[in-house]
């Protein structure tokens, strides 16, 4: 049975793990194969605005060819200055994240686009408003989740933690990948240790390692065969 989703949810262990770049994979990947997919960024913090040299969208935007001239500020629907959990953000500014909306410009995109591929704000138990975190609007919005982790040293605490976190609202998520984007490449061991650990005790598959890119419009060949792992996966459902 064929469960592709309309909706991907990209979450991470923590924040800086790679959830942009995989998220900008996912774009590259899904256009390459003839979909229609559309980024998401419901909550931005840290940045000016859709346009400012830290917006994620405007990166998406800027290394996926047929978005380069389209406006990224599309895919935000908030943005706030301060680099902090969405809630307090939005409190510095004296405005509040209301999720309906968010939910509302998801219905939207959905029936236009697919898949919709939304990227999260920081890790999955990271508060977005004053009774919300990230993991509660993955259920909502019908997303589900890949998981976006580092490749070295603390990621099987981290990975676990995140998964357990999602499975308590029983969601299970399509995968985990593990991003090694280090200046000096994880050694292989290392990575093996911890794919085996992260499988045999959650029972969530890695699809793969996502090495260092040096030109995001361009990722090499390997970059994508995560993404591809999991769609595939998903298909034969």
């Amino acid at each position: 049975m064929n469960k592709k989703p309309r909706v991907f949810f990209v979450v991470g262990t923590d924040t800086g793990v790679g959830k942009t770049v995989l998220s900008l994979l996912m774009v590259q990947f899904f256009f390459e194969r003839g979909y229609a997919p559309f980024y998401l960024k419901p909550v931005q913090t840290g940045c000016m605005d859709s346009y400012d040299s830290g917006s994620d969208a405007r990166f998406v935007y800027e290394n996926s060819g047929p978005l380069r001239d389209k406006d990224p500020a599309g895919s935000v629907v908030y943005c706030f200055r301060n680099p902090k959990a969405p809630v307090y953000a939005a409190r510095d500014e004296g405005r509040t994240v209301d999720f309906q909306v968010i939910e509302t410009e998801v219905l939207r995109i959905s029936s236009l686009f697919r898949p919709v591929i939304i990227e999260a704000a920081g890790g999955v138990l990271v508060p977005v408003t004053e009774d919300m975190l990230v993991a509660d609007m993955i259920g909502p919005l019908g997303g589900t989740p890949v998981i976006a982790a580092r490749a070295g040293l603390g990621t099987i605490n981290h990975t676990l933690l995140t998964i357990e976190a999602l499975d308590r609202r029983g969601i299970k998520p399509a995968g985990v990948v593990f991003i090694d984007a280090g200046e000096q490449a994880t050694p292989p061991d290392m990575i093996r240790e911890n794919r085996l650990a992260v499988e045999s005790i959650s029972g969530v598959k890695v699809a793969g390692v996502v090495g260092r890119i040096s030109d995001f419009s361009r990722p090499p060949g390997e970059s994508y065969q995560p993404i591809i792992r999991i769609w595939e996966r998903l298909a034969g459902c």
